[in-house]
């Protein structure tokens, strides 16, 4: 097995959204924000290649909304997913697995792209099955409206359309090779891969962790449906996290692509940061 980051693009989100009832003066110490009061974010997805298999863990927000929608975004720097798969030697049609941690447009949005003549949308990965699971996607294709924002129908009903979609099941993690972990407090039944490799224990933690800012437990997000649930769900893991040292891979901290936590007098905290090679080869 090999596993790289595969860096899709920067993007910009409301300070106060990402931290909830968390005051400004206390995590812009942690998470500068611009004078619009926007902080930067990556979308950084995770490439497993794994024998005759190449999984994508999450696909950034992709290429094919309006100028106007990604004017809400702030969208910055040169990546994209094209450019980082390519570095590594790799071309989307090679994908054979799109492994999707849940159904927001800045998780799911590059899983679909435009067709040749603009009429329609279609699979960016024409040679991959996706993977969600039968009660996220129920809730996402049904969406409250909280989430509605979140949930666009031109991410989502493409890919059932095409026959590609696949619900995770106990037969099928043991398939893709690595554990599944659901959390529902940001989302019903996001799913966090755990992932043992190089004898270490890698942890993808899409939005149950977006940042090292959001390591103590007040500090959730507001986009989150359940935060009293994400917070006991944080608890249980972070603590879990320490005693059995796992490595976490954000998804959506622009600076960071690992960290460590330990436990401290106030809690879990941040322990160490890393570039993904400074810990894996």
């Amino acid at each position: 097995m090999k596993i790289y980051p595969i860096e899709t693009g920067n993007f910009k989100l409301d300070g106060g959204a990402m931290f909830g009832v968390v005051p400004k003066s206390i995590w812009q110490k942690t998470n500068p924000a611009d004078k619009n009061n926007m902080i930067s974010m990556s979308m950084r997805a995770m490439l497993i290649e794994d024998g005759d298999r190449l999984i994508l863990v999450d696909t950034g927000m992709g290429t094919k909304q309006s100028d106007k929608f990604f004017g809400y975004y702030y969208l910055y720097g040169d990546y994209s997913i094209d450019n980082s798969l390519a570095n590594l030697g790799f071309h989307r049609d090679d994908i054979t697995d799109v492994f999707l941690s849940h159904l927001h447009f800045d998780h799911c949005g590059g899983a679909i792209q435009w067709n040749k003549d603009r009429t329609g949308y279609e699979p960016a990965f024409k040679n991959a099955k996706f993977w969600s699971n039968e009660s996220h996607w129920e809730w996402a294709i049904a969406p409250n409206p909280r989430e509605k924002a979140s949930f666009l129908k031109e991410n989502i009903q493409p890919i059932q359309e095409s026959g590609q979609l696949n619900f995770v099941n106990k037969d099928s993690q043991s398939q893709l090779g690595f554990d599944v972990l659901l959390m529902d407090g940001h989302t019903e039944k996001q799913m966090l891969p755990k992932i043992r490799y190089q004898d270490k224990t890698l942890v993808f933690m899409a939005d149950l962790l977006p940042t090292t800012g959001h390591i103590p437990l007040p500090y959730v997000m507001g986009y989150d449906t359940r935060p009293l649930l994400t917070i006991k769900e944080k608890e249980q893991f972070l603590k879990k996290a320490v005693d059995e040292e796992y490595y976490l891979f954000l998804e959506h901290d622009a600076e960071t692509e690992i960290c460590t936590v330990k436990h401290t007098e106030k809690g879990v905290r941040l322990k160490e940061t890393f570039k993904f090679t400074d810990i894996f080869n």
